[in-house]
């Protein structure tokens, strides 16, 4: 059992959860919890961590699988020391990163609709990192098969990002690209639909088709999308609102442009 919080492997493990540049430079992220080690795939564990109190709970299936990854006892502190959250669960994992190609994001990888009309979301400059996990988790449930974002976006492996997610980050294929406005007019010669949400716009969002390959524009959470992502954009599509509400959350605007993709799919 690791009992000393200045081991250097629990070092190691702070340093991911507080640095991005760490993570970036070992390829790894950190997940937290038996849900997420669960649907985690296999090859992507590297090292696993866990409290004796933890496994004395653990139903025989949850030990089988600390048993597979030979997981590493060590004691409250040090699980503390080394969890992001307040109340540790009491088990947490280093996870390799995924690194997805255009065309995988494009083609809808890991999301088993083959033959399904791409539906995308590119996202610029969004900060939080609930807002982006949240985009992560709701677009999975609305059919998305994959996600662009900006480089000025959060970091997909911030511990609060990959909590939001809910373990959607394992399932949903994404990529950082350095020119959006450029990724945007390349995604209409691939005969994809750009859809910018945005309160300049002329029409409703559920007054457009979205059967045909599309992909949805959602920008920052303050200041909305450049003028020049937007403008790369097939169209401009308005959320409706009423009363005094000036604007919409991100998450929300992906969430409703994305359901309602979904249910004229279903139709």
């Amino acid at each position: 059992m690791i009992t000393s919080v200045n081991n250097d492997r629990v070092r190691k493990v702070v340093t991911y959860i507080q640095k991005s540049k760490a993570r970036r430079e070992d390829d790894v992220f950190v997940i937290e919890g038996m849900k997420m080690l669960r649907e985690v795939p296999v090859l992507q564990v590297r090292e696993v961590y866990v409290t004796s109190r933890f496994v004395d709970k653990a139903s025989e299936d949850d030990k089988e699988i600390l048993w597979r990854y030979g997981a590493e006892e060590v004691s409250e502190d040090v699980m503390k020391k080394m969890a992001d959250t307040q109340t540790p669960q009491g088990v947490l994992a280093v996870v390799s990163q995924y690194h997805y190609t255009e065309e995988e994001v494009l083609e809808g990888y890991n999301q088993g609709n083959e033959g399904a009309a791409p539906l995308l979301l590119v996202l610029e400059n969004i900060q939080d990192p609930g807002n982006l996990g949240t985009m992560f988790r709701s677009g999975e449930g609305a059919g998305v098969t994959g996600v662009i974002l900006s480089k000025g976006s959060a970091d997909i492996y911030s511990p609060k990002v990959i909590r939001s997610t809910m373990g959607s980050i394992f399932r949903m294929p994404f990529i950082y690209v350095d020119n959006l406005p450029d990724m945007v007019k390349k995604l209409g010669n691939y005969g994809i639909s750009t859809y910018a949400a945005h309160l300049k716009g002329k029409k409703n969002y559920d007054e457009f088709d979205y059967t045909k390959p599309t992909a949805f524009l959602i920008g920052n959470e303050g200041n909305g999308l450049t003028k020049e992502t937007a403008d790369a954009a097939t169209d401009y599509v308005l959320i409706p609102m009423k009363g005094e509400v000036e604007s919409m959350n991100a998450a929300t605007s992906s969430a409703i442009l994305t359901f309602e993709a979904s249910r004229q799919r279903r139709s």
